[in-house]
């Protein structure tokens, strides 16, 4: 049955003050407010792994203080329904996909099990991703506002898998998408909201220089030279095997060491395969550090982010990518791919740098690291760049101004 996703430690709002001010606390607080005790619950498919369950770990209690009771449950499902959602993930990027009969019964078996556990009296109910897309089917009983928040780049998705899940998105009142580039013609608004940091999460937080240089000689990375490091779970549209390619370029001309480092999710089943593709990949080479960390690893992240000389996302494919906004945040140089959110965040040769194949990832990383000046420029920019766009903050505010303005409250 379905449960409820643990949340790590009790949040408050203003803690927020030293970030974004106390004007800005109590605009969320009066806009919550206006909703007039009103109640939301939030569904995603995994409590663990990934950046929607991180999201939703700080963002619910955040809620619940600023006077917006929100329930957070998760779906559960077995094995054959995550590889089928997980053909879904890929194929909502556009990788070509063959879906057979059989697979669109066990998405659907899935739906129904899940909705006889599950209940649905809150006045909004928010559906994240694809996963547990089919719930909407509840509103039939009890219609309430229910908003789809699409976490993918659904811009060219694979025909077949979006005009199947097609017939339930048209049954919200609203879609939530990351980019302006994800828009798709559709019946119903389309809302852009950027995913977001915690500032104060164990994984965005300061940390003392003793913890970072502990974290390094635990996974005997040698402090003395440079690092590149990549933080994303292994997928192949995170394209580690690319990093290890383009690294190999740049270590003909450069000394310095890759770290690529991340783990799974509970609704990803290909992480492993992956894993070992990346393994093979860096053979016996002593100068790349494959990491894999379990889910509660946030701080060793956040060390191995603040010792990096440079943070790489090479993804082929991504909704937003937050370990960019992480680096970002982190003032780090970040090299990453032009696709999906991530351009929003890294803004070439303002905050960033961004790359279109693997020799361009190589040439870029080449040149940050022959011209340390520029690249502590665009750490600067790209850490302000965040500070103004992308922490928890101001996603909060965007869910209540959408929830006052579903509701009609907004006047």
């Amino acid at each position: 049955m379905s449960a409820p996703a643990p949340i790590t430690k009790l949040i408050a709002l203003d803690d927020y003050i030293p970030v974004v001010g106390a004007a800005e606390i109590e605009e969320m607080r009066a806009l919550a407010r206006r909703l007039g005790g009103r109640t939301v619950k939030m569904v995603n498919s995994t409590a663990v792994g990934g950046g929607v369950a991180e999201i939703l770990n700080r963002l619910v209690p955040l809620m619940g203080d600023a006077g917006v009771a929100t329930r957070w449950e998760v779906i559960t499902g077995g094995d054959d329904f995550f590889e089928v959602t997980k053909g879904f993930h890929n194929a909502l990027h556009g990788v070509p996909y063959e879906p057979g009969p059989q697979v669109f019964e066990i998405f659907q078996l899935y739906q129904q099990q899940n909705l006889s556990q599950m209940s649905f009296e809150e006045d909004f109910v928010v559906i994240h991703d694809p996963q547990p897309i089919g719930l909407v089917a509840a509103r039939e009983q009890r219609p309430g506002h229910w908003v789809w928040r699409c976490h993918i780049d659904v811009s060219k998705p694979q025909p077949q898998v979006w005009d199947f899940l097609l017939d339930y998105i048209k049954r919200y009142d609203a879609m939530m998408i990351s980019s302006p580039s994800f828009t798709r013609p559709l019946p119903i608004p389309q809302y852009l909201f950027y995913p977001s940091i915690d500032p104060l999460a164990q994984k965005n937080q300061e940390l003392e220089e003793e913890f970072i240089a502990q974290t390094l000689e635990r996974f005997s990375i040698d402090p003395k030279r440079r690092i590149l490091t990549q933080i994303s779970r292994f997928d192949r549209l995170k394209d580690p095997v690319g990093v290890i390619k383009a690294y190999k370029l740049v270590r003909k001309y450069a000394d310095c060491q890759l770290v690529l480092a991340g783990g799974g999710a509970q609704d990803d089943p290909e992480g492993g395969q992956v894993l070992a593709e990346v393994r093979e990949a860096a053979g016996n080479n002593p100068d790349i550090h494959i990491l894999e960390l379990p889910p509660w690893s946030a701080m060793e992240i956040n060390a191995l982010q603040r010792a990096s000389t440079i943070l790489i996302q090479k993804s082929l494919q991504e909704g937003f990518g937050l370990t960019v906004t992480e680096g970002l945040w982190k003032k780090k140089p970040v090299v990453a791919s032009a696709v999906g959110g991530i351009p929003l965040q890294v803004i070439h040769k303002l905050t960033g740098l961004l790359a279109h194949s693997v020799e361009g990832a190589a040439y870029q990383i080449r040149y940050l690291l022959s011209n340390p000046a520029i690249a502590q420029r665009l750490a600067e920019n790209g850490h302000e760049h965040v500070k103004e766009n992308f922490i928890i903050t101001r996603n909060l505010k965007r869910y209540l101004l959408l929830f006052l303005s579903l509701s009609g409250a907004a006047q």
